[in-house]
């Protein structure tokens, strides 16, 4: 039984989760197909890049959205922040840091089992928990840059739930120009001095650790920058507002502010000054990760949309009866299926630690503004209904929007690409 928090009706309950709990039963693996041609795009046991363990996984998030996040999320959009034992939960499930080796708690997976879970999450309609920057993001630069000491002193209880991460670049006034990045780190002795402040950091209410980006060389631009693990309970370190969104607003987000915050050396992450080319690093995953969630969301909505109009009726029939729904439908699969088919050889490409900055800035910028139509266009398809945030096709539309600002907003990736394109060829 689908439980539902006491203000959200079995009927809205019902809507919410309404075309991804209906097709929860693998197919057989031995027939495996591609989106464009599977009864339903959320369905399991599809596309090639998948197999038998992938879909078993599936299964497990599926459920744990549909029984552990669904029926609570509108109390902690309403709270700003979901429950801190939630994270327990999941870590208890083995849906934390995945790919982190087995030697620090994680299951040593592929990438491919990370997508599975933060596709799950976009299908679910579940915005609020952070899980995939704590895992897919924040884990990553620990695993590759940390020391033995700073990987065992943190990942373990990133796995169970029980330290949540966040990562600090964002700064006010700043946005994306890391150059001009205002956070100092001026270092005496054993240990550095951090002043400065960030914004728009998700989890960073409920963060136990964050990752801080700082200018330890002014001079040198954004190749001073350095990156540190501080625990939050650092004498200087102080938490800010919960932030109001448009959107994901059961997703805490804060400001943080460091006020002659003292650091150890040891809380330096890679090298000093290396910062830069640690975040360019990581940074194709991010992309890959934002643009995927968002083209998930976009088969999210098509096949609730699909639902609706198949149900709903005028003009003595439904409307789906009707040439200019069926059209738009039309289009929106076929752009939704080509998308698709560029998403998973990215996904292919970052399992196998070969997806390069160009190709994810294409995925992240293409897959991001497709949500944007997808979600528009099935919005109207809805009519009045879909302005009501009981239907989770309005929830889609707004969560989905900020997806084509982080990670780099859209504008940023067409310069990057741009930049590909032009660059003399040595």
């Amino acid at each position: 039984m689908l439980r539902c928090y006491v203000s959200l009706t079995a009927p809205a309950a019902r809507r919410f989760t309404r075309g991804f709990s209906a097709v929860s039963t693998p197919v057989s693996t031995d027939s495996r197909i591609d989106s464009q041609v599977a009864a339903n795009l959320m369905q399991i046991g599809i596309r090639r890049i998948f197999d038998h363990e992938h879909d078993m996984y599936r299964e497990l998030c599926r459920r744990f959205y549909t029984q552990e996040v669904v029926p609570y999320h509108q109390k902690w959009e309403e709270e700003g922040q979901v429950d801190r034992k939630l994270w327990n939960k999941a870590g208890k499930e083995g849906m934390l840091c995945v790919t982190v080796p087995e030697q620090y708690g994680g299951a040593n997976l592929d990438a491919l089992y990370a997508a599975v879970h933060w596709e799950e999450q976009s299908y679910s309609g579940s915005s609020g928990p952070g899980f995939m920057l704590h895992s897919e993001i924040v884990a990553p630069y620990i695993v590759h840059f940390g020391t033995e000491e700073q990987k065992q002193k943190w990942l373990p209880g990133m796995c169970t739930g029980d330290i949540i991460t966040a990562i600090a670049m964002t700064e006010p006034n700043v946005g994306s120009d890391l150059a001009n990045m205002q956070t100092s780190a001026v270092k005496k002795g054993d240990e550095y001095i951090i002043n400065g402040s960030k914004t728009y950091i998700t989890n960073g209410y409920l963060s136990d650790m964050v990752i801080v980006c700082a200018k330890t060389d002014p001079s040198k631009g954004a190749k001073g920058i350095s990156l540190f693990l501080v625990d939050t309970k650092t004498k200087g370190f102080n938490k800010g507002r919960k932030l109001k969104k448009m959107g994901m607003k059961a997703q805490d987000t804060c400001e943080l502010f460091f006020e002659d915050m003292v650091v150890h050396k040891s809380c330096l992450l890679g090298e000093e000054n290396k910062g830069f080319i640690y975040l360019m690093t990581e940074l194709p995953q991010e992309r890959i990760l934002v643009g995927d969630q968002a083209l998930a969301s976009a088969e999210a909505c098509f096949e609730l949309t699909r639902t609706f109009v198949s149900e709903r009726k005028a003009f003595g029939s439904t409307i789906s009866a009707l040439q200019t729904v069926k059209h738009t439908m039309a289009s929106l699969k076929t752009e939704i299926c080509v998308a698709r088919n560029f998403a998973d050889r990215c996904i292919e490409l970052l399992k196998d630690n070969k997806l390069d900055n160009q190709s994810a800035s294409m995925a992240k910028y293409w897959l991001t503004d497709l949500q944007s139509k997808v979600a528009d266009a099935c919005v109207q398809l809805h009519g009045g209904a879909g302005y009501m945030l009981e239907y989770p096709v309005a929830r889609h539309f707004i969560d989905g929007r900020v997806s084509r600002i982080y990670g780099g907003s859209n504008e940023i990736m067409k310069e990057l690409i741009s930049r590909s394109i032009f660059e003399k060829k040595k």
